[in-house]
């Protein structure tokens, strides 16, 4: 029993009815815990639907799990509902975010100890992925793992004290006795071998493998039958429908074994879990991923005293060590169907091993691993209160500033079969000037954002595919080259588009190929990329070489290896890089001797590119560059002052103010977002906030640029009113600076002490 004291716990993650493992585990874990204590036991939920789920009272706050504000909300939430430590189930794909990032933003203003089971730990994360556990570790007073591979890993890989780790096993249910003999009647194989896998369908789960095996099992069995239990992945039904589960029916028939194999579709509750179990004579998990810290499927039938063979991912090593269990290699079909043969041929070998399971599994048991996670509650409280006393209230300069919510209404009102029309009278869409390349590469940048931020709903996908097909229609294969204009009659206005429209088509389809999750997409970007990317090289224009470059970098996200795509980047910014030096001065630190317009792309493309290759010189002229421009483009008063279009910045001349375009906020927001990604000096994160305040009327009117109802971006900031047209170009300026401030705000949690 805990002591007096610990009166409120919160178990935060995923919870049923959602179908999933972590939201399995968070429910048996909070009602075990609250069976064992005299502590009120809350939920806070992550949500992946809207609306979420249908939850049962317990639940008492929920959080959309792509919205950032909802996260500090939740935080507030906590702290004034008195909690006294809070259970945090993780693992990156369940929070919302780069690597599940936003989760950070709640552990950072919560006032209470916080203790993480971590589901999941990677000996080789990628550089994000180390970058938010690190920062998890940081935020956790103590962590929860469940193997001892996972512990060592703590230690070794994220150099975290011994002293702050728990290793507490995956708990489950208490295991009823069953008769098998009457379950396998019941279920109709009372005459069969029966093996059994179970668990949310999903390629990685290697049953492909088993029905590979079961050709050769059925030669020295013919009674066997292969049950496969379980609804397919909700996530994986979201993006793919039931093609994996089809792919498996198809590959049994094609194997001939269809009458040996028995596909469940349905997430079964705990007591017919027992049955199936029950009725089985072995529990195979091929699953695919070495680093599988913990199954929970696993432990259940082991613990239910099953004979269990396993590929030797972490879990199943531990678990089924000393005879316990079978291991066999990833993939592998012929030593899969040698140990069913083994284990169904040997009934006292199959036996000692299900005794052996059994006996173990006792130690595992929800009443048991409650009592261990309500010590581990009580050391983070006791370690908590003895170290320091948690800030109570943070002022505006220890959080990132709020963002407006994504507002799409505008957006899709500009947006027809074809594509997104130029020009808006009020906010009316505007025929007579048609579409351009341009604004269609804008907006096709946009959904991938999107996408990549966990926004990609069905609307935005449709808008996607509307934007690629324009961009598709106005790439000349002939020439590799985009026209730009296009009546809204459908005919072409040019045969060649501007240089800019060549360089921002580049951008937008090297953005679908790095950061889309869309095959198809990324099939048609690349095949165009490489089509397209040629005609780079023969373009004049710095800010076209800018617009490549960046392209170029985001292409490269997805296929580093491409060095012909290297190869033009370097040569772009040589030609940005000699340009500066043959004209910059120390009073006059830029490419050309007008600062005309887009102009921080020009610092944003040598960044890039000289964080990607490590060229010092790139990285430095971007930098200097960009120093230069923010300073003219403030006001006396502090606040962004983009370049008027009325006269630009000559050199030694008056810089013009008006008119003000959004266009240049937007560039001032991406460069200043690279600029801090290479230095992680909070200067620049200052300098986008700065320019993204333009956007909400912190600008020389004092007047909002965007109407928040929609989503809407006014056309720019004129000497005595704002011009109230809400044509493509504004609107896709502010939704992209949104998009990017968000992804700016998620880079602000897992960047280690940044500079002032």
């Amino acid at each position: 029993m805990t002591s007096p004291d610990l009166l409120k716990i919160a178990f935060l993650g995923d919870y049923l009815p959602r179908k999933c493992g972590i939201a399995t585990f968070t429910h048996d874990l909070r009602i075990a815990v609250a069976t064992e204590s005299c502590a009120e036991c809350i939920v806070v939920t992550m949500d992946d639907v809207d609306g979420g789920y249908a939850y049962d009272d317990e639940v008492q706050f929920q959080v959309a799990d792509q919205e950032l504000d909802e996260y500090r909300s939740a935080a507030d939430f906590l702290n004034f509902s008195n909690v006294d430590v809070i259970s945090l189930q993780h693992e990156f794909g369940i929070y919302g975010g780069p690597c599940g990032s936003h989760i950070l933003a709640l552990l950072q203003d919560v006032r209470m100890p916080v203790v993480t089971t971590l589901h999941t730990v990677l000996s080789e994360p990628s550089q994000t992925q180390r970058a938010v556990m690190m920062q998890l570790i940081r935020l956790s007073t103590r962590l929860v793992v469940m193997t001892e591979r996972s512990r060592q890993t703590l230690l070794n890989t994220y150099s975290v004290d011994s002293e702050q780790v728990d290793l507490i096993a995956h708990g489950i249910p208490e295991a009823p006795e069953t008769d098998q003999s009457v379950l396998k009647e019941q279920f109709g194989v009372e005459n069969n071998n029966v093996a059994l896998t179970f668990g949310l369908l999903s390629p990685g789960k290697g049953i492909e493998h088993v029905l590979k095996a079961i050709p050769e099992i059925v030669a020295q069995f013919p009674d066997f039958i292969y049950i496969v239990l379980g609804a397919t992945h909700p996530s994986l039904i979201r993006d793919q429908g039931e093609r994996y589960r089809i792919s498996l029916e198809r590959m049994a028939k094609e194997l001939g074994v269809s009458k040996h194999v028995s596909f469940y579709n349905r997430f079964v509750e705990l007591e017919e879990l027992t049955e199936f179990i029950g009725a089985a004579d072995l529990y195979i998990t091929p699953y695919l991923n070495v680093e599988q810290a913990v199954s929970g499927t696993l432990a259940y039938a082991f613990g239910c005293g099953q004979a269990v063979i396993s590929t030797p991912y972490w879990h199943a090593e531990e678990l089924l060590a000393d005879g316990r269990g079978v291991l066999v290699p990833f993939a592998d079909p012929a030593a899969i169907a040698r140990e069913v043969i083994g284990l169904l041929g040997d009934d006292d070998r199959r036996l000692a091993m299900r005794a052996k399971a059994y006996e173990l599994g006792r130690s595992m048991t929800w009443d048991h691993v409650s009592q261990m996670y309500l010590d581990s509650f009580n050391r983070a409280r006791d370690q908590r209160t003895s170290s320091s006393k948690p800030l109570a209230v943070r002022t505006l300069d220890e959080q990132p500033l709020a963002l407006p919510q994504m507002q799409l209404d505008h957006l899709q009102h500009l947006s027809d079969s074809t594509g997104i029309i130029q020009h808006a009278i009020y906010s009316i869409p505007d025929h007579a000037h048609g579409y351009c390349t341009d604004d269609n590469a804008r907006a096709l940048i946009l959904t991938v954002l999107l996408e990549e931020q966990g926004k990609d709903s069905p609307e935005v996908r449709a808008l996607a595919s509307r934007y690629a097909a324009f961009l598709n229609n106005a790439f000349n294969r002939d020439t590799g080259r985009f026209r730009n204009f296009l009546g809204f009659d459908r005919q072409w206005m040019e045969a060649d588009g501007s240089d800019d429209s060549q360089g921002r088509a580049l951008w937008a389809i090297g953005t679908c190929v790095g950061r889309s999750c869309n095959a198809g997409l990324v099939a048609w970007a690349r095949e165009v990329f490489h089509q397209a990317l040629p005609a780079s090289e023969r373009t004049t224009s710095p800010r076209t070489w800018a617009l490549a470059i960046i392209g170029i970098h985001e292409y490269l996200r997805r296929y580093s290896g491409d060095r012909v795509a290297a190869a033009m980047s370097q040569q772009l910014a040589d030609r940005l890089a000699d340009m500066y030096e043959a004209i910059a001065t120390d009073e006059w630190p830029w490419f050309e001797k007008i600062a005309t317009y887009n102009n921080a792309k020009l610092s944003q493309a040598l960044i890039t590119h000289g964080r990607w290759f490590d060229n010092q010189r790139a990285v430095d002229i971007g930098l200097k560059s960009l120093h230069w421009l923010s300073g003219i483009q403030r006001s006396p008063q502090g606040r962004f002052r983009p370049i008027g279009s009325n006269g630009f910045s000559p050199e030694g001349e008056v810089t013009a103010v008006f008119d003000q375009q959004a266009i240049e906020a937007h560039a001032m927001i991406s460069a200043s977002i690279e600029a801090f990604a290479a230095s992680k000096d909070n200067f620049w994160s200052e300098q986008a906030h700065l320019a993204f305040d333009w956007f909400l009327g912190r600008n020389d009117l004092g007047q909002p640029i965007y109407d928040a109802s929609t989503g809407g971006c006014f056309d720019g900031l004129m000497e005595n009113q704002v011009n109230e047209n809400q044509g493509a170009e504004s609107t896709l300026a502010f939704l992209l600076s949104l998009a990017e401030m968000r992804g700016l705000n998620a880079m602000m949690r897992v960047v280690p002490n940044p500079t002032h």
